[in-house]
């Protein structure tokens, strides 16, 4: 029997050996030239996995929220306004996040389950004028995809900036930023990037990098001043050495392997996988009699699951039930409905295989709690949908 147990919450998520055994090397100099060839190469390849070729990339050791607040504090000066969709826990997060900053802040916000409406979108972004706009493109804490494919090319129509809360999405959800609009994508390396947790990730856009330059007042923060962290990335990439703040010199070495896989995979079917995993989990869970938060199946992510608990059925003991199996699910996050659903992560190196035993596991848990279905339903959909893949 093996102790180890498979990590299937919406991140942090299971790595590939390769990565890990880059982030267990020896420590090098921040400066040394091996060390610079990494984080330069990992700068460049960032730009083909965000698809953003024009993008200026920045790699910050922190959390994916320090990314959403190097986002607020380079763009945001007192009194400017900000339009913020909010389909989840996050999308609250980054509201707060710029009124710290002292922006004016509209909010769009859907009930738990739904999606923003372009055209709901459309009508206040012509009632007032935004500096910028965000969305959270998955929100991890209710499962919801955001189309985000149009989005650009609103706000831009009445001069607004997009930024784009990707932490539960880049690299797993379908993203274009350069020719969707996306002026500035944020991520962490815990999720889909597949790298251990540490890493904030963004790509500013020529838009961005503009209105960051025309600032009237200094960035009121010190540490995210794109001021002191431009040179940084541009000498790295130019393979030179620089210092600004020690930066996380083995989780970057981790970074480059990822993304090395990552786009030896390739983007589209590396989408394309994503899309297959989403779809086997959601069949499972539709032949299951399981209820989603999404409301509709085409909000639903490529990188997460949302279900509710079952109305006879124990939340708390489910998961003990299916952690015994070997697979570890979350709880909920969204306070509104916290304890009534749980999720499941299925993004960045995930296959069919681990999805089949982690639908397995849940079949026995609900079958030990009483939950009345047709025993093999979840897992014959998920394996129909696998092998019709191929043919």
């Amino acid at each position: 029997m093996k102790s180890r147990k498979l990590l299937m919450i919406p991140g942090p998520i299971e790595f590939e050996p390769s990565v890990l055994r880059a982030l267990g090397s020896q420590t090098t100099s921040h400066v040394d030239a091996d060390f610079i060839e990494v984080f330069g190469s990992s700068l460049e390849m960032m730009r083909k996995v965000f698809l953003s070729e024009s993008g200026q990339p920045f790699i910050f050791s922190g959390s994916g929220t320090l990314a959403m607040d190097i986002a607020a504090a380079n763009l945001i000066e007192p009194g400017d306004r900000a339009l913020v969709l909010i389909t989840g826990y996050f999308g609250d997060r980054f509201a707060e996040i710029l009124e710290r900053y002292g922006a004016k802040v509209d909010r769009i916000k859907v009930a738990v389950g739904h999606s923003v409406e372009m055209e709901d979108v459309d009508r206040k972004l012509k009632s007032n004028h935004y500096k910028l706009l965000t969305v959270t493109q998955v929100d991890t804490s209710t499962g919801v995809a955001v189309d985000v494919k149009h989005l650009g090319k609103l706000a831009h129509e009445q001069g607004t900036m997009v930024v784009l809360d990707g932490v539960c999405s880049v690299a797993g959800e379908e993203l274009r930023q350069e020719e969707w609009g996306i002026d500035l994508a944020l991520t962490a390396s815990q999720k889909a990037i597949s790298v251990p947790p540490g890493l904030a990730l963004l790509i500013a856009g020529p838009r961005v990098m503009k209105a960051w330059r025309s600032r009237k007042a200094p960035v009121q923060n010190y540490f995210a001043d794109f001021t002191n962290w431009l040179p940084i990335m541009e000498a790295y990439e130019a393979r030179k050495p620089s210092y600004f703040a020690t930066p996380a010199i083995n989780l970057v070495w981790a970074l480059d392997e990822s993304l090395r896989h990552i786009l030896e995979e390739g983007m589209e079917a590396r989408f394309n996988r994503h899309r297959l995993i989403r779809n086997g989990v959601q069949d499972a869970l539709e032949a299951l009699g399981l209820k989603q938060v999404p409301v509709r199946r085409e909000l639903t992510a490529t990188t997460l699951s949302a279900i509710y608990f079952p109305d006879e059925i124990d939340g708390p003991t489910l998961l003990a039930r299916i952690n015994s199996e070997g697979i570890i699910f979350a709880g909920g996050l969204l306070p509104e409905i916290k304890s009534l659903y749980f999720r499941i992560g299925h993004m960045g190196p995930t296959l069919p295989g681990e999805i089949i035993h982690a639908i397995s596991a849940l079949e026995i848990a609900l079958y030990e709690g009483g939950y009345k279905f047709e025993v093999g339903a979840g897992l014959t959909a998920a394996e129909r949908t696998f092998v019709n893949s191929h043919q």
